[in-house]
Parts: C-alpha cells; sequence; structure tokens
C-alpha cells in the first residue's frame, strides 16, 4: 500500500511494560487494569496534540481482552479516556500480536480514505491475570486452535522451539544458540537504557551466559530456554496518525513528526503449518511490500523494530527482511550487525524480548520507538540516524508468522 498522500505519525507515548522483572509488579498485589493504561497512554498523546478536540476517530488494537479481563469491545473505551472523545468513531481490531499494527492500519487508512484528519491510534493488553500455564492457553488462539491439542502445554513457546531445531539442523546447534544468547544479550543491553522497558532493571553480568541456559524439556521445551521468550507484560502505547492538515490543525512542528511512506500488509493462512520452519515467509512478503511502496532498499534502513517473540524469530526475521542471506542470521547477529553500534541498529529499545510484549500494544509501542528514533527523542537510546539513510521500518507479526504488518518511516527533517 503506497500512500497517496502525506501521512504523519506523532505524539508517541509508552507507558511502563509491566510484568516480571519490575520493581513495582507484585503478583500478589491488584494491579492496574485495561482502563489505567489506556486513559495514561490515550491522555499523554492528547496532550502532545492540543486535547481530544482535534481528533477525528480513535483505534484499539487489543488481542484478548475478551479472555485475559473478561471485557470487550474496546472501543467504546475512548470516551472514558477523554470526555471530548465521546460520540466519535472508535473501533477496535484484532490479529493476534500484530493486533497493534493492525490499528495503525486502519488509522492510516481513514487519513487515506478522507475520513479523518487526525486519529488516535493505540494498543493495550493486560495478561498478568492468569498464571502462564493458563496464559498459553488463551494465547494459543492466536493460531488454529484445533492444533492446540496435539501442541506444547506452552504452546507458542512450543512452536518456536519446533523452528529452532530446525534451525539447528540447517547450520549447526552450537551457533545458532550462541546467537540466540547474543540475540537476548542485545535485547537487555537496549532495553536498560529505556525507562518504561521491562528489563529496564536487570543486573544481570553475563547477559550470554544467561541466554545459552541449556532447554530443559522436561520443565518447558526442548530446544529453547525462558531467556529465548518475551515475557508477559501489561501496557499500552498511543500515537496519532495525520495528514497534513491534522499537522496543521494539532500544531505539531514537522520536525517532530515521522513521515508513513510504505506499508505492507499480509495475512497467510492460519490452518497450514509451515512450509519451511527456518522461513519467516509472510515477514518476507510484507517487508518486502511496504519497501516496495516507499521506494527504497533495505540497506537505506538506518533501524529496525522486529518482532523477536522469541530469540529464534529474531535471527529468522533478519533473513526474511533481507538483511541476511538464508542460513546466514546467525552470523549477522553474531558479527554485531544488529547491534546499537552495529550496521543497522534493531529493536533500540530492548524489542519484544527486552521492553516487553503486551500483545495488543506491541505494534504501536514498534512505531512510537521508531518516532523516538528518527525525531531524535529516544533519550539514552539514541542512535545516529545518518543522513543518507533516514528511514526505520517496524515488522508486527501476529501468530506464527500468520498475519504481518510492515511500515517504513521516513526522518522529515
Amino acid at each position: 500500500m503506497k500512500p497517496n498522500k502525506k501521512i504523519y505519525m506523532v505524539a508517541g507515548y509508552n507507558t511502563i511494560s509491566m510484568g516480571t522483572g519490575r520493581k513495582e509488579f507484585n503478583p500478589k498485589k491488584e494491579r492496574p487494569g485495561l482502563e489505567h493504561y489506556l486513559k495514561e497512554a490515550g491522555q499523554a498523546t492528547l496532550k502532545q496534540i492540543g486535547g481530544a478536540a482535534n481528533v477525528d476517530e480513535g483505534v484499539v488494537g487489543n488481542f484478548m481482552a475478551s479472555r485475559f479481563n473478561k471485557q470487550g469491545h474496546l472501543g467504546a473505551f475512548m470516551g472514558m479516556i477523554d470526555p471530548a472523545m465521546r460520540l466519535k468513531p472508535s473501533l477496535r481490531v484484532e490479529g493476534a500480536c500484530a493486533s497493534g499494527g493492525l490499528a495503525l492500519v486502519s488509522g492510516i487508512k481513514s487519513v487515506l480514505s478522507g475520513s479523518a484528519e487526525v486519529v488516535l491510534a493505540m494498543g493495550v493488553e493486560v495478561q498478568n491475570t492468569v498464571k502462564a500455564i493458563y496464559g498459553a492457553d488463551i494465547l494459543a488462539g492466536a493460531g488454529w486452535f484445533p492444533r492446540r491439542k496435539e501442541g506444547h502445554a506452552y504452546f507458542f513457546p512450543g512452536q518456536f522451539s519446533d523452528r529452532a531445531g530446525a534451525y539447528f539442523q540447517k547450520i549447526g546447534r552450537e551457533k545458532a544458540r550462541k546467537a540466540m544468547a547474543k540475540w537476548f544479550r542485545n535485547a537487555v543491553e537496549n532495553a536498560r537504557l529505556c525507562p518504561t522497558a521491562q528489563e529496564f532493571e536487570n543486573k544481570v553480568a553475563d547477559l550470554e551466559a544467561l541466554g545459552l541456559m541449556e532447554p530443559n524439556p522436561k520443565s518447558f521445551t526442548e530446544h529453547i530456554n525462558v531467556f529465548d521468550c518475551s515475557k508477559v507484560s501489561d501496557g499500552a502505547s498511543s500515537i496519532a496518525i495525520v495528514t497534513e492538515e491534522g499537522l496543521k490543525r494539532t500544531g505539531i512542528p514537522l520536525k517532530n513528526a515521522v513521515e508513513v511512506v510504505g506499508v505492507g500488509h499480509a495475512a497467510d493462512d492460519i490452518t497450514a503449518l509451515p512450509e519451511d520452519l527456518t522461513r519467516l515467509s509472510t515477514i518476507s512478503y510484507a517487508a518486502k511490500q511496504a519497501m516496495k511502496s516507499a521506494g527504497i532498499t533495505v540497506d537505506q534502513l538506518a533501524t529496525i523494530e522486529t518482532h523477536d517473540c522469541f530469540t529464534i524469530a529474531g535471527i529468522l526475521g533478519m533473513e526474511a527482511i533481507g538483511l541476511a542471506e538464508e542460513g546466514k542470521g546467525a552470523d549477522f547477529v553474531l558479527e554485531g550487525h544488529t547491534s546499537r553500534t552495529g550496521k543497522i541498529p534493531v529493536n533500540t529499545t530492548g524489542g519484544l524480548i527486552g521492553w516487553g510484549h503486551p500483545t495488543g500494544a506491541t505494534g504501536v509501542h514498534q512505531a512510537v520507538t521508531i518516532w523516538e528514533q528518527l525525531t531524535g527523542n529516544a533519550g539514552a537510546a539514541q542512535i545516529s540516524i545518518p543522513a543518507d539513510r533516514p528511514y526505520g521500518m517496524t515488522i508486527n507479526m501476529g501468530g506464527d508468522d500468520k498475519t504481518v504488518v510492515a511500515i517504513v518511516f521516513k526522518k522529515t527533517v
């Protein structure tokens, strides 16, 4: 999808990614719910754009509030965020862990259609309401549920353990495990620079040694350990999608905006098994579509936010995006190319492994991170954006490579 007019994203905000690892988190005490996170993130963005009166529409990305929180109908929470949002068109969209990305796509389509000049786009998930084993059953709904009985007790860790095992056979277990541990290290080191990240307070000295802990199939899965997994997280993210007229209305200077120049959105057959466990074919397709519509090649990207729900997904993502040849993703990571000082810094605030994965919010969080980086507002996590590479890209995946949203952003000034 190539935008037929100028579209920008502005005024991003992330709540804390709450869960184990944060000092504020206590599983024995009552914690904030959906309303708290929606209100905090939504009000923060509205404040930056001059208030809710400037908004035409709202959209919320969410995966499973109906089961984690027994709450549906999230589009109607916009009026709770701010009374001036009452009676404005709002809706909730869902595409498993790509729900946040779909919220952005929905907002982009609204401004392209002419129905809105300013859209408040949000993502939210509160998952620490059930024990992990029960959460795994809920999250299995991101896949084809009839296959649930055939899968691992921890359904998606089992799916990506199978992908890791296939990759071990392809390139060798030792190299792959070292690359997965390096990915974990990079994620946590980046998260330590972002105060809202779930791993912000992680003090472990030797992260790669921790990441290399041998998987234990008796207690978890055969090929990945718990450090290869993103954590259960609660949180929300928000950003405004605006036209040129919307920029004027909100009073946002161009230097504080990023331009949306390319979008790729693809969904594959959820009932079908992967043709090749070592390839993320839907990510590959959507990323290529996004870059094609933006008129750029992968070497023009300055940074990427990719969907590393598991370390192996991050490595396979490098190949799917086209940064590394097939079977060379592990080498690409081990050579330091994805670190914040490498060839192309990836997941600069920690990604899903380090920042956290409130499933419905992840795609919006990724956009907020790119917005921060391209406008120079990433604080301690800021990287250098070369003048000849003014682009960033987000990759938000739902299920096991079944729904993918890829968006290319361009620095404006």
